[in-house]
């Protein structure tokens, strides 16, 4: 669902897919809105009244997690085929796919620069992948348990990652060093979150509380009770004046930051003009700079704002249900709540500079028009068992096109081996005729 307080609390409820809906993201210009869900699909929305919505279908599990490239140019989504998909944006196709993981894959991010791709697996491993060669360059494994969640830190030298053991682990990817560990969680960390500045993570955990850490200092310095339930994601917002919180008390918290008045450029130019002993600095110069785990208790400020939040909901939320039909291409959608007349459909969600032509006010208004005199459902005359076997049909054939995908990257990695083996077969055999 899409939410949207002004000029009144609304809400937008996309209908498409046929199970649990587990990840979503904005592009980063906002014109598109990409979901993830265990029905082994990947949802490509525009986020307006319309609410037009491709449909990618290459994964033969349930889709864990979407991330969108910092240009907007790729789409990265991992799952529980052991797999990490990349799709290109522009032509909105599936590109090729990273296998490496022995388990489940849990998350997968993009570096700042799109350069490389970060995942983590229940095979309690963290790879790091280059998009250019296709291939994992780095390899961290935890003995202990896995990583939920996993993410790059802005300027894309660290990683930070989640831990089902109930830990959260900084690492440095140029030296494939543990920078910090810390252990401040009584239960699994769901999610983390860097500070646009990069000195500060925020950690969601299944103990119903938000750990904010200082990463320079290397120190818990909040913890945040809010939630009555596991809390499973948290984000800054880009400018990192406020970050959310969504748990399974079915809340989503709005908090606001007080802890990082400074610039963020004058904060690097600080940390930069200090003594370093060693070089690279790490994090910033980061201290300590061995691991710790923060076990011994320390002194934080807890906070419990459950008598102070203001509850945003209203006893019967307006919700426009926007459905899709399904289709492996962009499909059309009825909106079966449409604004009461004379309001403008723009006001609500659409913002004007993104719109198209055919998405202006006018037009839109005259589409809502149209989309009045459709029939209802009760109206519609294909017989419901017509529409059954023409589901199952559609479901044979997305099995039949997940299938030859399968084949197809299996028969390109025989290729690539096979290649492989005849160039070390010509390397011996030159080796050979030259010692004799």
């Amino acid at each position: 669902m899409l939410w949207n307080f002004r000029p009144q609390t609304r809400a937008f409820r996309y209908v498409g897919h046929k199970d649990v809906v587990t990840s979503v993201q904005f592009s980063p210009l906002g014109n598109l809105l990409a979901s993830a869900s265990r029905d082994r699909t990947v949802r490509l929305w525009i986020p307006d009244k319309r609410g037009k919505s491709s449909e990618f279908k290459a994964h033969t599990a349930p889709v864990r997690s979407v991330d969108f490239s910092a240009d907007g140019q790729f789409l990265a989504t991992a799952s529980e085929d052991k797999s990490i998909k990349i799709w290109n944006m522009y032509r909105q196709r599936f590109l090729y796919s990273l296998y490496r993981h022995t388990h489940w894959v849990r998350c997968a991010k993009f570096s700042p620069d799109g350069r490389l791709i970060v995942s983590c697996s229940e095979d309690k491993t963290i790879k790091i992948w280059d998009t250019t060669s296709k291939q994992c360059v780095s390899n961290f494994t935890d003995s202990v348990g896995f990583a939920n969640f996993v993410d790059f830190n802005p300027n894309g030298t660290c990683i930070a990652s989640a831990g089902s053991d109930h830990t959260v682990k900084i690492w440095d990817i140029r030296v494939n060093k543990l920078l910090q560990h810390y252990q401040v969680h009584s239960c699994g960390v769901n999610c983390v979150s860097f500070h646009p500045s990069g000195n500060y993570l925020i950690t969601a955990s299944s103990d119903a509380t938000l750990k904010i850490l200082d990463l320079l200092e290397g120190r818990l310095i909040y913890t945040l009770q809010g939630h009555t339930g596991p809390v499973f994601t948290v984000s800054f917002s880009k400018g990192g004046e406020l970050f959310s919180s969504g748990g399974a008390d079915a809340q989503v918290l709005l908090w606001r930051t007080n802890f990082d008045e400074l610039n963020c450029k004058d904060v690097i130019k600080r940390n930069l003009k200090r003594l370093h002993i060693d070089s690279p600095p790490h994090l910033l110069d980061i201290h300590p700079r061995i691991p710790h785990s923060h076990e011994e208790k320390i002194e934080t400020v807890e906070i419990n704002p459950k008598l102070e939040v203001m509850d945003l909901q209203t006893p019967t939320p307006p919700v426009v249900d926007v459905l899709s039909f399904d289709s492996t291409t962009t499909t059309e959608t009825i909106v079966r709540t449409l604004p009461h007349k004379g309001e403008e459909m723009d006001r609500y969600f659409l913002n004007p500079s993104l719109m198209s032509s055919e998405c202006s006010p006018t037009t839109l208004k005259k589409k809502a028009e149209d989309m009045s005199d459709l029939p209802s459902e009760s109206q519609r005359s294909i017989p419901l068992a017509v529409t059954d076997a023409l589901e199952h049909i559609m479901e044979q054939l997305n099995v039949l096109t997940q299938t030859v995908s399968i084949l197809e990257q299996r028969l390109t990695l025989t290729e690539d081996k096979l290649k492989d083996c005849l160039e070390n077969q010509q390397k011996l055999c030159n080796a050979i005729q030259q010692k004799s």
